[in-house]
């Protein structure tokens, strides 16, 4: 019997350099690969356990946070992942989906997108909100208002601080 024939040994693969980011970078970077998006950036002097302890109540204090938010269930929960309906103020709905742990929350459907992201910053936490009404079928929001609403989510969040 013949052995098929072995493949040359394999060269060593190349090193390619990492570069590990910080959650408030992470979403700069996403935001950027979406057509309309702006990220709202911005520093509260709480410490990062209770700002991210605020972001993380998907069901309570995160609806009070997002300004054209009336509520937010979580549907179901796997892990980091997460599936959850959002309910605007003029009462459509969205079936949200993404990945929320501490410091970070990017949940989107067809036609919402909410990115959150904090990192202690000495005494503070340094915070980032992005996101809006989604273009169906493109890597876009809608960017009327977008600037608006994440100035108005990061003062609602320092005023519940």
């Amino acid at each position: 019997m013949t052995q098929p024939p072995q493949p040359p040994h394999s060269p060593q693969l190349p090193q390619w350099p990492r570069a590990e980011l910080d959650p408030v970078r992470r979403l700069r970077a996403l935001a950027s690969g979406i057509s309309g998006a702006h990220v709202t950036e911005g520093y509260v002097d709480a410490p990062y356990a209770r700002v991210c302890a605020l972001l993380g109540d998907l069901e309570g204090e995160f609806g009070r946070i997002t300004p054209d938010m009336r509520g937010l269930r979580v549907l179901r929960r796997d892990g980091e992942r997460v599936e959850a309906l959002a309910v605007s103020k003029y009462g459509m709905r969205a079936r949200l989906r993404g990945v929320h742990r501490p410091g970070w929350c990017w949940l989107q459907s067809r036609f919402l997108l909410l990115g959150v992201a904090a990192v202690p910053e000495g005494d503070g936490t340094r915070v980032a909100f992005t996101g809006g009404v989604r273009v169906p079928g493109r890597a876009a929001l809608v960017p009327l208002g977008v600037r608006r609403e994440g100035r108005r989510s990061l003062k609602r969040l320092t005023v519940l601080l």
